[in-house]
């Protein structure tokens, strides 16, 4: 049977921030919904979702976010945090030698609402990991259809917040 051209097929970064959006489904979090898909040579190596360590009590459980109770701003205290991160969980997934040169997706939703949250990228500990994986670049939807994308090397190594104590992701 044949295709008609009128069909509109979704590019391929949108096919793999969709898969991530779902991986957010998974998430324990109360406050922010994350999801992470790694990718590499156009084959998923691993996902992640944000969730507390295997075996301890999620916020979803508890009824409660720390993090929130003590109105602590986003980016900040994530040593107050319950969770592993999606990207710390699916990088925990996958054998380096599959991650060098790979490409990480990522979708992160407001629990209350489901909105996206906007502009977002690795907190600091993540951009640590992310690096040490051996991680090219990644993607982070903004919107359905829009996203932005961050080149690890560019964005991480050469241009290092760290040394300039910023926070916030």
């Amino acid at each position: 049977m044949k295709k008609s051209n009128n069909s509109k097929r979704r590019d391929k970064v949108n096919y793999y921030l969709d898969i991530a959006e779902s991986v957010t489904e998974r998430s324990t979090c109360l406050r922010r919904q994350w999801g992470a898909v790694i990718v590499n040579n156009d084959e998923i190596i691993s996902t992640g979702y944000n969730g507390a360590p295997r075996g301890r009590k999620n916020c979803n459980d508890l009824g409660y976010c720390l993090r929130e109770k003590l109105n602590v701003p986003r980016g900040e205290r994530y040593e107050l945090c319950r969770s592993v991160h999606a990207e710390q969980n699916a990088v925990i997934s996958a054998a380096r030698k599959d991650m060098i040169g790979a490409t990480l997706y990522m979708v992160g939703k407001d629990a209350k609402t489901g909105e996206y949250v906007e502009k977002a990228s690795s907190c600091a500990m993540c951009k640590r990991v992310v690096i040490n994986a051996g991680i090219k670049g990644i993607y982070v939807r903004d919107n359905k259809d829009e996203y932005h994308y961050i080149d690890v090397e560019k964005d991480f190594i050469d241009n290092d917040d760290s040394l300039e104590g910023e926070r916030g992701y």
